[in-house]
């Protein structure tokens, strides 16, 4: 299918490739489905807003910006998805690119938790403090 975006034209996407935020995500309550587009053979992928051609977010698995990440998803979370096993669960954060790419940040804080058996997705605030909102994927020494 095809879809019209505000900063990317126009996209192909694949229907089994969008993801249901049945509650939305904080600070888009009212749009709950989502296109997860890979770009290219890159780590990043499109989460873009099949209700809102504006809305569109660079995610990629945290693992890749911070080994060591390990979370624990709530009881709550396990719920809503209806997730059978963990294997079932893909994990993104929302990656934010400044003009300078060594700025690059990613939000550790609260991943988007997705069921891979039925797309349904949320995106869970983690009470844990040693993620962050803001942190930097270039460490200085690769910068």
């Amino acid at each position: 299918m095809k879809i019209k975006t505000k900063y990317l034209g126009e996209m192909e996407y694949d229907n089994k490739n969008v993801i249901v935020f049945e509650e939305g995500i904080p600070g888009f309550p009212d749009l709950h489905k989502y296109a997860l587009i890979p770009i290219n053979d890159l780590v990043f992928s499109y989460m873009q807003s099949i209700e809102d051609e504006k809305i569109c977010f660079i995610v990629m698995p945290p693992a890749f910006a911070e080994p060591s990440y390990d979370i624990d998803i709530s009881n709550a979370t396990v719920e809503k998805l209806k997730v059978e096993k963990p294997e079932d669960v893909n994990v993104f954060s929302i990656v934010t690119i400044p003009n300078n790419i060594n700025d690059m940040t990613i939000n550790l804080k609260a991943p988007i938790i997705l069921n891979t058996k039925n797309n349904k997705a949320v995106q869970e605030v983690l009470d844990d403090d040693r993620f962050s909102i803001r942190h930097k994927v270039m460490k200085e020494a690769e910068a």
